[in-house]
């Protein structure tokens, strides 16, 4: 079972659009494993962002995920790391594909909405990054044996 971490940006988070994010992953299937509201340090940030530190939009991006609260979540599920992706959209909202988040809510890529990790092994660094192990809820669903097949 993969686990991957979804962000709802400040920009998501102004906008109302948490229960938007949360609700289109729980009618997706997928089973949510931790959930904080917090407000983005400046050493998280960085750490976070560290494979653009020296590129030209890196100073943005820490101001900008610094400058109102997110919501971290992780969210778990067969193939979680592709199915999120899919349902947040690409990360250009012009390219993301009709029905996505990022098509029916946003019109920049500064202002996409979300994070979700873009591999299996980054989605396990990003969640170590953002929760301690304590705050995962290993818990099953009724409904899980009409969701996943295994």
């Amino acid at each position: 079972m993969e686990r991957t971490l979804v962000l709802v940006k400040p920009d998501g988070v102004q906008r109302g659009l948490i229960g938007e994010v949360t609700s289109r992953l729980e009618r997706r299937g997928l089973r949510l494993a931790a959930a904080k509201f917090i407000q983005v340090s400046n050493e998280l940030a960085e750490t976070h962002y560290a494979i653009h530190k020296g590129k030209p939009f890196y100073a943005g991006l820490i101001q900008y995920i610094t400058s109102a609260p997110v919501m971290a979540m992780v969210w778990e599920g067969p193939s979680a790391v592709a199915a999120v992706r899919q349902t947040m959209g690409a990360t250009r909202p012009t390219e993301a594909a009709p029905g996505s988040l990022r098509h029916d809510f946003a019109l920049e890529i500064g202002r996409n909405l979300t994070h979700a990790s873009d591999t299996v092994e980054n989605g396990e660094k990003e969640v170590a990054l953002w929760f301690q192990p304590g705050e995962l809820v290993d818990w099953k669903r009724e409904t899980d044996r009409w969701i996943f097949e295994k």
